[in-house]
C-alpha cells in the first residue's frame, strides 16, 4: 500500500528532529570543542538534507533550527562579545547547477547582472576586529552570529592583526576575516608533540581560545581580512573597493582575489 501524505509528513517531522539534534551535536564538537567527529562532506550532507525537508515542510521547521544561524556559541570561560552587526556564515554550492541557480536568484533580486568577486575560501576561524579611531579595542570569534567570544588578548598575538591601522581610518570599523594556521605551521605543531589536532582549522580554533596568550603566539596563527561589519563612515559601495580600502589601512587581504565579469570567469577561477 502506498505511503499516504500524513505518514510522509510524520516521517519528515521525525527526521527533521533527528537531523537537528545531530547537527547541533556536530556544531558543538566543531565550533566549540574544535574536535569534529565527522568529515566536512558528511556534515554538509546532513545540513542539505535538513534544509530540503524544511523547504518541503516549512511549518515543521523550528525557529531555532541549526540551518537558521551559524553553529557556534560562546565557550565556557570566555566573555561574550556582542557584534555591532550580525556575523553570518556563507552558503555553500556543490555543483555548477547550484552555482547557476544562485546567480539567477541574485540577478533577479538586483535587477541586473551583478558584479562578482572571486576569493579563496580560507578554512580557519572567523573573527571580527573592532577598531575605534584606528586602534584595536576588541577581537571576537563569530559565535552564534550575534554574540561571539572575546579573544582580544590572543588576537593581538596573531600574525597580520595590526594593533593600529595606517592611513585615514574610519572612526569605527568592524573588520571581519579568518584566523588560520598555514600547513607548514600545522605540520610543525604536529611534530612538536602535545595535543593532536585533526586538521589546521581545528588547530587554529583551539590555539585562539588558549587562556595563555603566549601559547597562541607560539602557534604562529595568521589572519586574512575578507570584509566588514559596521563601518562609520562607510566609504566603499562595492566589495572590491572595500577590500582595497582595508588593504590601504594595513589589514592583510588575500592576493588571489579577482573581479569576475561573468560565471565563466568564476568557473575559470575555480
Amino acid at each position: 500500500m502506498a505511503e499516504g501524505p500524513d505518514n510522509r509528513r510524520a516521517e519528515a517531522g521525525r527526521r527533521i528532529a533527528e537531523l537537528s539534534a545531530l547537527i547541533r551535536r556536530h556544531d558543538e564538537r566543531y565550533f566549540v570543542d574544535a574536535a569534529p567527529e565527522i568529515a566536512d562532506d558528511e556534515y554538509d550532507r546532513l545540513r542539505r538534507e535538513l534544509t530540503a525537508l524544511e523547504v518541503e515542510y516549512p511549518d515543521l521547521a523550528a525557529a531555532d533550527s541549526p540551518t537558521a544561524r551559524p553553529g557556534g556559541r560562546v565557550a565556557e570561560g570566555l566573555a561574550p562579545a556582542p557584534h555591532l552587526e550580525p556575523m553570518l556564515s556563507l552558503d555553500d554550492v556543490f555543483s555548477d547547477g547550484e552555482l547557476a541557480a544562485w546567480y539567477a536568484r541574485v540577478e533577479r533580486a538586483v535587477g541586473a547582472a551583478p558584479p562578482l568577486v572571486c576569493e579563496l575560501k580560507i578554512d580557519g576561524l572567523a573573527v571580527s576586529l573592532t577598531y575605534e579611531r584606528g586602534v584595536l579595542t576588541r577581537g571576537a570569534t563569530r559565535g552564534d552570529g550575534a554574540t561571539g567570544e572575546d579573544v582580544t588578548r590572543n588576537l593581538r598575538e596573531v600574525i597580520g592583526v595590526p594593533a593600529r591601522l595606517t592611513g585615514d581610518a574610519p572612526s569605527l570599523l568592524e573588520a571581519r576575516g579568518e584566523v588560520y594556521l598555514p600547513i607548514a605551521e600545522f605540520e610543525r605543531l604536529r611534530a612538536s608533540g602535545g595535543r593532536v589536532f585533526s586538521n589546521p582549522r581545528n588547530a587554529a580554533a583551539g590555539s585562539l581560545r588558549q587562556k595563555d596568550p603566549s601559547v597562541t603566539a607560539r602557534r604562529r596563527l595568521h589572519f586574512v581580512c575578507w570584509g566588514t561589519g559596521r563601518v562609520e563612515p562607510r566609504r566603499a559601495r562595492r566589495h572590491l573597493d572595500e577590500l582595497a580600502q582595508l588593504r590601504a589601512l594595513g589589514l592583510p587581504v588575500d592576493e588571489h582575489t579577482r573581479p569576475a565579469a561573468s560565471l565563466d570567469d568564476v568557473r575559470a577561477f575555480m
